[in-house]
């Protein structure tokens, strides 16, 4: 099978930066898996951005959400965490920005699915993905 493909969620508003250095890093270490940058180019009215997104994370092999201070006003991510749901795409976080285990969690995502940002616990959680959802052998 080819290498697993992953779908960055982030709040674009608050965690940019981390999002970049995320990709940036994961391109360069020997984590298990590829991503495109998927993020929207240009503002689009909602239904538009809603379409693109969906369709986006259904080619996807998992979702990754990059989980930092401010999730609480994370719009966005709540919406992408519902679509990857329903169309059966697991997920998982990474605290980044000095979030931890007593940040908030977006809706939708569960605590003992949000990891430290470690390569190795970032592969291991890849794998463990690779075997739920609509990944199931």
């Amino acid at each position: 099978m080819a290498e697993p493909r992953a779908f960055i969620s982030f709040d674009v508003d608050h965690n940019s930066s981390e999002k970049v250095l995320f990709a940036g890093q994961a391109f360069h270490s020997k984590t298990p898996f590829s991503h495109e940058d998927w993020s929207a180019k240009s503002p689009m009215p909602q239904a538009q951005w809603e379409a693109l997104v969906k369709a986006k994370i259904n080619k996807t092999h998992m979702m990754i959400v990059l989980v930092g201070r401010h999730m609480a006003t994370a719009i966005g991510v709540v919406k992408e965490i519902e679509m990857a749901r329903s169309q059966d795409v697991p997920v998982f976080g990474v605290y980044v920005d000095g979030a931890d285990t007593s940040s908030t969690l977006p809706t939708g995502l569960n605590r003992n699915r949000v990891i430290q940002w470690t390569w190795d616990g970032i592969g291991n959680a890849v794998d463990q993905m690779m075997k739920q959802g609509k990944n199931k052998s």
